[in-house]
C-alpha cells in the first residue's frame, strides 16, 4: 500500500484526532506514522463483544454471545471450523487472526445507549480490544459507533435495523451485515399487496427511538405506493411491557391492519395483547383483520407462542436455509448449544469472520486497512448468498427474507416458514436515497 493511499485513507492523521472524545490506552504507541489504537504487541489480539445481556432485547444478546464464542472458537482452529469451510474467501487458517491467537471481553449494553458506550469505551481503553462488536438496539449501535470512530477502532455492528446506522449516522470506521428498515419495506410490500390487496388501512405503533422511526417510516412509504392508507401512528417508549393502552384505539380506529414495528419482548408482548384483545378475530371493512411484524426473529416467536401463526414479517436469515454456508453454521452451533441459532447470532458469527478476514487480506490490523480490505468486499458462503459490502456506506446487500409464522410447527423452533426471497437488486437503493441522507461517512480514524 503506497504512502499515498495511507494519507487518502487517514492513516497519517495527528495523534489530535485520538484524544476527541476518548483517552489514548496506555498501549497505544505515538512513536510511529503508522501507529493505530491498541495496536497488538504480543501473540493475541483482543476483541470486545459488547451486547445486551439485560433489558428488552437480552434475549438476543445471549444469542449473540454464543455464536461470538462459536466464532472465537473456529478462528482459533477448534470445532468444525464453522462457515470458515464455506466461505469464499479462503485466507483465514485456523490460527487466530494474522497468526495471533483471538482473546474476548464482554459488556451489558442494558440495552441503553450510555451503558453501552461506557462498556465499549472501558473494552478499548483497559482491556485493548482493536475491534468492538455487538448490540441489538439500533440507538446503542449508533452511540458505540460513534464512540469507535472516536477512539480508532473497527465498529461490526451487530443487530441493528435503523436506516440510519449506514444513513446519516454512518461513520468511515462502522460496518454493518445486517439489513435495514427500508431493505424490510421493499421486502414485504409486494407480499402484502399480493395477499391483502392494495385498498387497506393501516395503524402503525412504532418503538419510540430511531430504529421504529425509520422502521415505521420505510413501511409507510412503501405500503402507501401500493394504495395502502396510513390512519395513525403511535409511538410506544422501549421500556414498555403492557401495550393495552396503545391495542385498545386501534379497535374503533377504522384500521383492518396493525402494523406492530416493534422489536424482542416488545414485539411479544405488544401482539399478545392484540391478541389478547380479540384483534385477529375481527373484520373491518369487509376484511379480516391482519397483523405485520416488519422485523421477525425466531427468538420473538419462541416468546409470543401460537400468536404468530399466520402473521408475516422479514428476517435477515433462518436457520431452515438450506444453502450450505447456512447448513455448516446450524450444525456447528447446534451441536455446541443444542438448539438452531438465531438471526442475530447469525450475523454476529458473519461480522466476527468478515472482521478477521480484511485483517488477513490487509496483513494488518490497522482499522484503516481493514476498513479498505472490507469496502466493495463481494463475498458468497456465509448464508446469505452473494453479498456487497458497499464502499458508499458499509452496507451489506444481499438477498432478504419474507417469513410467517408456521400454523403448524413440528417443534419449538420451526416456528417460522420462508414465504419468499426477496433478491438484492429489489432492496438495493441509491447511496444518496433520502431515507439515508444527511450524514458524511467521512474518513477512517485510526486513532494515530
Amino acid at each position: 500500500m503506497s504512502n499515498s493511499k495511507l494519507t487518502r485513507r487517514g492513516l497519517l492523521k495527528t495523534s489530535a484526532v485520538a484524544g476527541a472524545g476518548l483517552a489514548v490506552p496506555t498501549i497505544f504507541t505515538a512513536s510511529s506514522a503508522s501507529a493505530f489504537t491498541n495496536e497488538p504487541t504480543g501473540s493475541t489480539v483482543t476483541l470486545g463483544f459488547n451486547v445486551p445481556q439485560t433489558g428488552a432485547y437480552a434475549d438476543e444478546g445471549a444469542d449473540e454471545l454464543r455464536a461470538y464464542e462459536l466464532a472465537v472458537e473456529h478462528l482459533n482452529g477448534g470445532g468444525d471450523g464453522g462457515m470458515l469451510n464455506t466461505f469464499s474467501s479462503k485466507v483465514l487458517e485456523g490460527n487466530g487472526i494474522l497468526g495471533k491467537k483471538v482473546e474476548f471481553v464482554t459488556g451489558d449494553t442494558q440495552t441503553k445507549s450510555d451503558a453501552a458506550r461506557a462498556s465499549a469505551k472501558s473494552m478499548i481503553e483497559k482491556d485493548g480490544a482493536i475491534m468492538i462488536t455487538g448490540g441489538s438496539s439500533s440507538g446503542v449501535a449508533i452511540a458505540v459507533q460513534g464512540l469507535c470512530q472516536e477512539a480508532g477502532v473497527i465498529f461490526m455492528a451487530g443487530l441493528t435495523h435503523s436506516n440510519d446506522t449506514t444513513g446519516k449516522d454512518k461513520k468511515a470506521n462502522g460496518f454493518r451485515h445486517f439489513f435495514n428498515a427500508y431493505m424490510s419495506a421493499a421486502a414485504l410490500a409486494p407480499v402484502l399487496e399480493k395477499l391483502y390487496g392494495s385498498d387497506r388501512k393501516a395503524y402503525h405503533l412504532t418503538a419510540d427511538y430511531t430504529w421504529g422511526w425509520t422502521q415505521e417510516e420505510s413501511i409507510a412509504a412503501a405500503t402507501e405506493a401500493m394504495g395502502w392508507e396510513t390512519v395513525n401512528k403511535v409511538r410506544t417508549p422501549l421500556a414498555s411491557t403492557d401495550f393495552s393502552s396503545y391495542i385498545s384505539p386501534v379497535l374503533n380506529s377504522g384500521a383492518d391492519v396493525l402494523v406492530l414495528n416493534h422489536y424482542g419482548g416488545n414485539m411479544v408482548n405488544s401482539l399478545t395483547n392484540a391478541v389478547q384483545f380479540g384483534l385477529r378475530e375481527k373484520q373491518v371493512n369487509g376484511k379480516n383483520f391482519e397483523i405485520v411484524v416488519p422485523l421477525y426473529s425466531r427468538l420473538m416467536a419462541k416468546g409470543a407462542g401460537a400468536n404468530v401463526k399466520g402473521i408475516l414479517g422479514s428476517t435477515n436469515w433462518h436457520w431452515s436455509l438450506q444453502d450450505d454456508a447456512s447448513k455448516a453454521f446450524v450444525q456447528s452451533f447446534g451441536t455446541k448449544y443444542g438448539f438452531p441459532p438465531s438471526q442475530a447470532a447469525h450475523t454476529v458469527y458473519c461480522q466476527t469472520l468478515l472482521y478477521a478476514d480484511a485483517a488477513a487480506r490487509a496483513g494488518s490490523f490497522n482499522p484503516c486497512a481493514i476498513a479498505e480490505a472490507l469496502e466493495g468486499f463481494e463475498f458468497d458462503g456465509l448464508g446469505n448468498g452473494p453479498t456487497l459490502y458497499r464502499a458508499d456506506d458499509h452496507q451489506c446487500f444481499k438477498d432478504v427474507l419474507v417469513v410467517r409464522g408456521k400454523e403448524n410447527p413440528e417443534n419449538e423452533f420451526d416456528l417460522l416458514e420462508v414465504v419468499e426471497v426477496t433478491p438484492a437488486a429489489q432492496v438495493t437503493y441509491a447511496p444518496d436515497h433520502p431515507m439515508f441522507a444527511g450524514g458524511a461517512l467521512g474518513n477512517c480514524n485510526p486513532g494515530a
